[in-house]
């Protein structure tokens, strides 16, 4: 890559960046349907299996496609390499188990989507890997989780559902004082309103299948990272474990990228308006909303976001039942548990996404009965404001 196209802006690289062009000149990005590739000469795949010639070798584990939204990914990211994912879960998988070994240690923030929150506090244990979850919102407690064995910290910010912030600069001083690893889940800010590798972080994971397709089509993952902790860790465990997203769904999610700051400017402007108006209203108990100043962790927002989020969470007075009715009463807002559509979704934490944890870890989350978590779409802004306050009249 040119010196100009590492100074492009967000806007240009995710249109431009990493573009593999074929013989053919074809504007948009070529779909590489294909498992195996020739070799012109038995000399030749040999080289190639050396790694003394550059090339494709088996789609598993690299693919012209998926290798243009890898580099595309790098260079938004500002990351030196990366492997994409079947999904957002096998980025998450990967990353964590990767790098450890049984005998290490796992320190990770206690609000996680359901699914991270297992891998950590019950897959890994099952290979001899220990885990401990703190409240990520003190730095505090991840020093006192600190033991010799500590290889790795985890965390999401902003949280599911919640919407906790966590200071990630902190974190990543205390990893690098230990020689651990930072691993940052940045789905909900996505990489356009938040840098985790510019804060210190070492790892970031993404679920594709949110902002980065953004339009419900397909499901994917990446994580992203140096290059020197992705050849001595991931690379082995990818090609051999086989997580690899299909050329199909890397070419969807390319298309995707093309308008992801569009998309998220307009989500973002509209999560902000509605929090402002369900913030004054008197059937909401609570409202977190990292783009207003009563967030609990609004100066480290100031400090290390560029922007709100495309989601609002909020709890409704009377609660399931009154969540209950107002998702029921919704009209243009759909009840799904996905994020980051073009269409506004909203889902119930307790009873969906978080259903499987005890009461008691619910209630340490801030996760209640009434708790629901709205992701906002590309839906005219006052079509919603009216969906959501004729339910809210039914709630």
């Amino acid at each position: 890559m040119t010196e100009k196209k590492r100074n492009w802006k967000p806007a240009t690289q995710l249109v431009h960046a990493g573009t593999l062009r074929s013989g053919f000149g074809e504007m948009s990005e070529a779909m590489f349907l294909t498992q195996g590739y020739h070799y012109d000469s038995a000399e030749r795949a040999e080289a190639r299996f050396k790694g003394e010639e550059p090339g494709f070798i088996y789609s598993r584990y690299a693919n012209p496609t998926v290798d243009m939204f890898e580099k595309r990914m790098c260079a938004l990211e500002g990351a030196e390499d990366a492997r994409a994912t079947a999904s957002g879960m096998a980025a998450v998988t990967a990353a964590v188990l990767c790098g450890l070994k049984a005998g290490d240690h796992i320190v990770a923030a206690r609000a996680l989507f359901g699914s991270c929150r297992w891998v950590v506090e019950t897959l890994a244990p099952k290979y001899g890997i220990e885990a401990t979850l703190v409240d990520g919102t003190d730095i505090k407690n991840w020093e006192a989780a600190v033991r010799p064995n500590t290889k790795l910290f985890f965390l999401e910010s902003p949280t599911n559902p919640t919407l906790e912030v966590v200071d990630i600069a902190a974190v990543a001083r205390l990893a690098n004082s230990i020689g651990a690893r930072l691993v940052v889940d940045n789905v909900f800010a996505t990489p356009l309103q938040q840098k985790p590798l510019e804060l210190g972080a070492h790892i970031v994971v993404y679920s594709a299948t949110k902002h980065i397709d953004g339009q419900g089509r397909c499901l994917g993952g990446i994580v992203l990272s140096d290059k020197k902790w992705i050849d001595e860790n991931l690379h082995d465990y990818f090609r051999h474990t086989g997580p690899s997203l299909s050329p199909f769904n890397a070419w969807v999610l390319l298309k995707g990228l093309e308008t992801l700051p569009l998309r998220v400017r307009q989500q973002t402007e509209a999560a902000g308006k509605i929090a402002d108006f369900l913030a004054g209203h008197p059937k909401i108990g609570r409202l977190i909303y990292p783009g207003r100043a009563d967030h609990p962790q609004a100066d480290i927002i100031k400090k290390q976001m560029t922007g709100g989020s495309t989601l609002i969470c909020f709890d409704l007075k009377g609660g399931k039942k009154s969540a209950f009715a107002f998702e029921n009463a919704l009209d243009v807002v759909l009840i799904s548990n996905n994020l980051g559509d073009a269409k506004s979704l909203i889902t119930h934490p307790a009873t969906t996404t978080h259903k499987n944890l005890t009461d008691e870890a619910r209630a340490e989350l801030g996760i209640g009965e009434g708790t629901l978590r709205l992701s906002l779409g590309l839906e005219d802004t006052d079509d919603l404001l009216e969906d959501i306050e004729q339910a809210l009249a039914k709630a």
